[in-house]
């Protein structure tokens, strides 16, 4: 497409766009610190300043705001909603007739599945076009490997499985029933249109990652959802879309991370224990169970309660509540 055709398919008006601009050829849709050139990308507040100053992205969507601040070489499209237009503008890039599920070939795409020796296969396996399953790797019964996923080696992938826009590293362990790059809970306008965001990233589980029963890993929206070398989720977790996860992090059954989640390396999380989307939790903290993270915390901390505190603060506060229940 070039960006003429994007703006007619909206029908929005920009009067201060020329016959060059319109002309402009869009080929991609990224986040402003890796688009380039020929994609197009948004920024809808401050926390976007900084990264819009050093963007390459060709095309901008930005508040008026944040009109001044686009930086030479980049086309801006000024809108009210900034993040509305750019999700209108990626239903038309990345239309919904495109998407396939796990079991379905991209059509026309012309390669088979490559498996490496020593692969084995349980009953029913699916494997979409132009997926790659490393030697040694084992895959059970009914489990379906999306088209073009990429799979490591001596990988134990469980029975009821389903991996699909995901790339997985050497020595990674996925149990039964849990899923792997699904469609993120994007969603715009919420509690009245409910506009679905499309979700075009990744899913990657780097080597020596371990994935419970019935664990659920969202790819990003439009980066990817990483969770890092030898990483341990339990059973029953959900990784929001866009979510970092370090290297070494233990997630204990029922963890939950909303989307845009970083924890940073060695971060240790208790049963039940959750997230805020968009925020950071640093190297080497512990959440203990049931926690609740609603803003940043430095490296090192040690976490309790809804919303989480640090725990020396919790249990002061827990002893004040119980002397004054007992009236002292």
């Amino acid at each position: 497409m070039v960006l003429g055709d994007l703006v007619d398919l909206v029908a929005e008006d920009f009067p201060d766009m020329d016959a060059a601009a319109l002309a402009v050829p869009v080929r991609d849709a990224a986040p402003l610190d890796v688009a380039g050139p020929d994609a197009i990308a948004f920024a809808s507040g401050k926390k976007y300043a900084a990264m819009l100053a050093k963007t390459r992205a060709g095309i901008v969507i930005v508040s008026s705001t944040l009109a001044d601040q686009v930086p030479d070489g980049s086309i801006r499209l000024v809108s009210s909603t900034p993040h509305a237009l750019f999700v209108r503008f990626l239903q038309h890039m990345y239309p919904a007739e495109w998407w396939r599920c796990a079991m379905v070939p991209v059509a026309g795409s012309g390669s088979a599945a490559e498996l490496e020796d020593q692969v084995q296969l349980g009953a029913n396996v699916v494997i979409g076009a132009g997926a790659e399953i490393g030697e040694g790797t084992c895959i059970g019964p009914n489990t379906a490997i999306g088209a073009g996923v990429q799979i490591g080696r001596n990988c134990r992938i469980g029975a009821n499985v389903t991996i699909e826009c995901a790339l997985v590293g050497n020595e990674v362990r996925i149990a039964h029933g849990a899923t792997v790059g699904t469609e993120g809970f994007g969603l715009l306008d919420h509690g009245r249109e409910n506009v679905r965001i499309p979700q075009l990233g990744r899913a990657i589980l780097q080597d020596r990652v371990e994935i419970g029963p019935n664990s659920n890993i969202d790819r990003g929206a439009l980066g990817d959802t990483v969770i890092g070398e030898n990483s341990k989720l339990g059973a029953l977790v959900e990784i929001g879309h866009n979510s970092w996860i370090g290297r070494n992090c233990l997630l204990a059954p029922t963890v939950g991370l909303a989307g845009g989640t970083t924890l940073e390396d060695g971060v240790l999380m208790g049963a039940n224990a959750a997230s805020a989307g968009h925020l950071t939790i640093g190297a080497g903290s512990v959440l203990h169970a049931r926690a609740s993270v609603t803003k940043d915390w430095p490296a090192g901390s040690m976490l309790a309660g809804a919303p989480a505190q640090d725990i020396k603060a919790f249990w002061r506060e827990l002893a004040a509540v119980r002397k004054l229940a007992k009236g002292k």
